[in-house]
């Protein structure tokens, strides 16, 4: 569970948040206000799952009116770390870690991306927009430089541990990886996984059996 101002947030709830963020976002500014129905229809979930979820970061709403656009969009900026910038850093600059590096979405979000690291030769030394890959021993060195907050793991999969490791090492706490393997951290230290090959292998599932399958 997360924490905020005392009060414990759940992990499902927290996973939520950023679903309804972004749904608020694409209101845009001609909807001051949401109801909890209208949230949930966008979000994919039942109206008394967005009240229970809202009610954690204080936001009750107003009967008859809903909540206030804006002022939700705040307190969900606020509540999802999103009022200052995190650093981060991608370590991999093959095909997946090469578009991520080029992608320019995540420094508007608040995550700009600080550094590229990899460890080989053929990479190393490359320009992705502003920055230079870095060689895999500087990993630490970089971490330190450029504040790292969050690590982004995309190299190939027997590497993906001792990467996970040396971030550790370095003070990362929060680590996001899309290496097909499944790391071991410790307690203190958060960890996403990405697996685009499982999530396909989803999305065959359904495309054989139908989207039915998914809602029994």
């Amino acid at each position: 569970m997360a924490e905020r101002g005392g009060k414990r947030i759940p992990d499902a709830t927290v996973a939520r948040l950023p679903i309804y963020l972004r749904s608020l976002l694409e209101l845009g500014p001609q909807t001051p206000t949401v109801s909890s129905e209208q949230l949930a229809e966008s979000a994919g979930v039942n109206a008394a799952k967005v009240r229970k979820d809202l009610s954690y970061l204080g936001s009750y709403g107003t009967r008859g009116v809903g909540y206030d656009v804006e002022y939700l969009q705040a307190h969900m900026r606020r509540a999802l770390g999103m009022t200052q910038d995190w650093p981060v850093v991608i370590v991999g600059i093959g095909n997946l870690g090469a578009a991520l590096a080029n992608y320019g979405g995540f420094g508007n979000r608040g995550y700009p991306v600080a550094a590229l690291v990899d460890a080989s030769p053929d990479v190393v030394g490359r320009t992705f927009g502003d920055l230079v890959v870095r060689h895999a021993d500087e990993l630490a060195e970089v971490v330190a430089e450029e504040h790292i907050a969050i690590g982004v793991i995309a190299t190939p999969a027997p590497a993906a541990q001792a990467v996970a490791d040396e971030l550790i090492a370095a003070g990362v706490r929060s680590i996001l990886n899309f290496a097909p393997t499944v790391l071991t951290v410790p307690p203190e230290v958060s960890l996403r996984k990405v697996d685009l090959a499982v999530e396909m292998q989803i999305l065959s599932f359904y495309q054989q059996h139908g989207p039915t399958s998914a809602a029994e």
